[in-house]
This record gives C-alpha cells, sequence and structure tokens, in this order.
C-alpha cells in the first residue's frame, strides 16, 4: 500500500473512463475508480466473516470524512466565517463524502456492498453471488445509467445524513 496517488492510477477507471464520459455527456455524468487496495487473505482468520470489517473501512472513512466536513461548516458559521469558498468547499466536502459512501455501499461486487453482502450470505449463496463479480462494473454502471441506483443511493444518502445530524446535535446545541 502507497499513499503516492500515481500507484493507485488505473489506467482505464482513472483516466480513459472519465474523460470518455466527461465528452459524452458534456460534463453531467462523471465516473471513475482507481487500483483496488490489495489484501492479503490470508492474514485474515476467518476470510469470509472479516472482508465485511475490511469492506467497511471505505465507507468508514467516508463518513469521517463527512463528519468532520460538518463540523468544518458548523464552526465557521459559529465564528462567522461567511466566506463563500470555505463554506462551499465544507458543503461539497459533506456531499462528496456522502455520496461515495451511499455508492461504494451498492450490494454488487466489487463494491464495498458486494463484498460486504458476500460476507454475510450463507456460503452457497455467497458463493454464487461472488460470481457476478468480474461483471459487476458492468451491472453498476448500467444501474447508473438507467438511474436504478437512485432508488438506493437517496435514502443512504438521506439515512446516513440524518445520522451525521444526530451525531453533531450535541456539539450544535453547545455552539449556539
Amino acid at each position: 500500500m502507497s499513499l503516492n496517488p500515481l500507484k493507485h492510477i488505473d489506467p482505464l477507471g482513472t483516466i480513459v473512463i472519465p474523460v470518455m464520459l466527461y465528452l459524452s455527456t458534456g460534463g453531467a455524468f462523471l465516473f471513475g475508480y482507481a487500483k483496488p487496495v490489495p489484501v492479503q487473505f490470508g492474514n485474515l482468520r476467518n476470510p469470509k466473516r472479516q472482508m465485511a470489517w475490511v469492506a467497511l473501512a471505505g465507507p468508514a472513512a467516508n463518513f469521517v470524512m463527512a463528519l468532520m466536513w460538518l463540523v468544518s461548516l458548523m464552526m465557521l458559521h459559529k465564528m462567522h466565517i461567511d466566506e463563500v469558498f470555505l463554506v462551499k468547499m465544507a458543503q461539497a466536502g459533506i456531499s462528496t463524502n456522502l455520496v461515495i459512501f451511499a455508492f461504494n455501499l451498492f450490494p454488487i461486487p466489487p463494491l464495498d456492498g458486494g463484498r460486504i453482502l458476500t460476507s454475510i450470505l450463507p456460503n452457497k449463496y455467497a458463493y454464487r453471488f461472488a460470481k457476478i463479480e468480474p461483471y459487476g462494473f458492468f451491472i453498476v454502471l448500467a444501474m447508473v445509467l438507467l438511474h436504478w441506483v437512485d432508488f438506493w443511493m437517496k435514502p443512504m444518502i438521506w439515512i446516513t445524513s440524518t445520522a451525521l445530524d444526530l451525531l453533531v446535535f450535541p456539539l450544535n446545541f453547545f455552539l449556539h
């Protein structure tokens, strides 16, 4: 694993697909991906069950980042800082992380939600479900283009946003 962003570039997912989508949709729809973080399954004591925890790490990071942006936005308001750039940056940080959180939890492999679902299904069904992974990208892309993923995204974003609001309620209460 490396923090060097160049090592995470997938030529197709980081360059070709986003450029093609940007050009073909006039910037209305943009999607891309990076190389996945390698996981050494041999280091897990119970790989099927513990894969859920590994898969939750990415969405958990997005949740924490959305929380940090929300607290930053609250602090800007508390300090009466109305700088448009800073406010919009915090709002973009919240919404971007909420979207990535919800999208990555979509239950189709190779997304994190698909890995979580695979880890909790009984072995027989998990094995069958995991077989769709080579086609998962195309399934997800089709569902995005057909707007079927909205039936997942909108409720997930609302639930997560509500959870964030509940988490910061005590802080917000004391700041006012």
